[in-house]
């Protein structure tokens, strides 16, 4: 089986033409702020139906539901932890919440995931650590998976980040 690959862009997510992109959900997995409550908006009432239906998610896990109104047909909804302060067990749930997405993504065929920085934002995970898990995870998978992983950044300080922690090379 031929690799994957890895980019990275700066833009919108709910605008992605990839097969499935991720929701960085809370544990009901209904619309919140952030990229949460974008993609909730731009996907529609129907996304809300459908994970009304799927009684949440614990942190660390992910779910999957169809993509309604976006240009994705699938959107992953993947719970990261709130950070703390690195001892309540964050950096392995993260890692635990990256594995998920791409379970679901290798179970379903999907060819191409966008995925935002995971607990960054209202959860505060430092985003240095949170790229360095991601790419480190995404690395691992597209060694046997033929799967387009496209971290979708939602500003430049992030962009810069992925962009570093692709060049030290992890895994």
């Amino acid at each position: 089986m031929s690799a994957g690959s890895i980019s990275i862009v700066l833009g919108d997510i709910t605008t992605l033409p990839a097969e499935a992109i991720v929701n960085a959900a809370n544990t009901s997995l209904l619309a919140g702020g952030g990229i949460c409550g974008a993609i909730h908006m731009a996907a529609g009432s129907a996304l809300e139906e459908e994970c009304l239906k799927l009684g949440g998610c614990p942190t660390g896990e992910a779910r999957l539901t169809g993509g309604y109104d976006l240009p994705a047909k699938y959107v992953i909804h993947a719970v990261g932890p709130k950070y703390w302060d690195g001892s309540r067990n964050e950096a392995a749930l993260l890692r635990k919440c990256y594995q998920a997405i791409f379970r679901i993504a290798k179970e379903h065929q999907i060819s191409s995931v966008a995925i935002p920085a995971i607990g960054t934002g209202i959860y505060r995970f430092p985003i240095l650590d949170a790229t360095t898990i991601a790419v480190d995870e995404a690395n691992a998978v597209i060694e046997t998976e033929n799967i387009a992983v496209i971290f979708c950044c939602f500003d430049k300080e992030t962009l810069d980040t992925y962009n570093t922690t692709i060049k030290r090379g992890l895994r």
